[in-house]
C-alpha cells in the first residue's frame, strides 16, 4: 500500500480542513467557526503531566480567550473515552490555586491521526503521538502562527495570548510589534516602499510618530488610565 505524504501547513496558507469527534460533540472545520479566531494545539497523550497543566491552564483562560473573539481546539491521537475519563480526572486536581477546573473547549478523538498528520502534528515516522503544537488561525481560516514544542517542555500561555493579541493589533491597525510587544506599546509603522517615502517620513514631524532611522518609524500610542 503506498504511503500518504502529507505536507505541513505554513503560516500564510489555508488552514487544512476537517470533521472530527471531540468531548463537544462533532465539529466541522473551518465552517463551525466562521468569523472566529481559532488556537488549535495538539499534544503527546493523555494523563501526562505537562499536558494536564497545559489544559488547566488553557480551560481557566477560556474566557479570556473568547473575549478576544478566539476558540479553542485540543487534540491528541487518545480515544474519546480516554479523553472524557482525563477530562474528568482533571477536574479534581489542584495546582497553583487552579481547582475544579473544567474543560468546556472540545478536544479531538484522533486515533487514525488524520488531523493531526494534516497539521504536521506528528514529527517522527515511528511515533504515534502529536507533539505540543500550536496554530493561531484567523476568522478567514488562514494559518498566522505556528509554535511547536518538544514533549518535555509546557507552553508559555502568556505567550500565546501575546502573540494573538499582536496579530489583532497589526490587522486592524496596518502596524508591526516590535520586540516584547504588549498592548499599550508604540508599534512599528511599515517600512517606507520608496526614497521619496522616506525621505518625506524623516523630514515630517508628528507627535503620535517618532522615528530612529528611516526604516525604523514608531506610531505612538495613545496611553489611557
Amino acid at each position: 500500500m503506498e504511503e500518504k505524504i502529507y505536507k505541513m501547513p505554513l503560516i500564510g496558507d489555508p488552514a487544512p480542513a476537517f470533521e472530527a469527534v471531540t468531548t463537544q460533540g462533532k465539529i466541522k472545520f473551518p465552517e463551525d467557526y466562521q468569523g472566529k479566531w481559532v488556537i488549535l494545539f495538539s499534544h503527546p497523550a493523555d494523563f501526562t503531566p505537562v499536558c494536564t497543566t497545559e489544559f488547566m491552564t488553557f480551560a481557566t483562560m477560556a474566557d479570556e480567550f473568547a473575549a478576544l473573539n478566539t476558540e479553542l481546539i485540543g487534540l491528541s491521537v487518545d480515544s474519546l473515552y480516554a479523553h472524557i475519563a482525563w477530562l474528568r480526572k482533571i477536574q479534581e486536581l489542584k495546582w497553583k490555586g487552579m481547582k475544579n477546573v473544567e474543560v468546556k473547549f472540545p478536544l479531538i478523538e484522533d486515533i487514525k491521526m488524520d488531523v493531526a498528520n494534516k497539521f504536521g502534528m506528528i514529527q517522527s515516522q515511528s511515533s504515534t503521538q502529536a507533539v505540543r503544537a500550536v496554530f493561531i488561525i484567523d476568522p478567514k481560516a488562514v494559518i498566522r502562527l505556528i509554535l511547536y514544542y518538544p514533549a518535555a517542555v509546557g507552553r508559555n500561555f502568556d505567550e500565546i495570548k501575546r502573540a494573538l493579541l499582536a496579530l489583532q493589533k497589526a490587522d486592524k491597525d496596518g502596524v508591526a510589534t516590535p520586540a516584547n510587544w504588549r498592548p499599550g506599546d508604540d508599534t512599528i509603522i511599515p517600512t517606507p516602499g520608496s526614497c521619496g517615502v522616506a525621505k518625506e517620513r524623516m523630514e515630517t514631524k508628528s507627535e503620535d510618530k517618532v522615528c530612529l532611522d528611516w526604516f525604523l518609524c514608531f506610531k505612538k500610542e495613545k496611553k489611557t488610565n
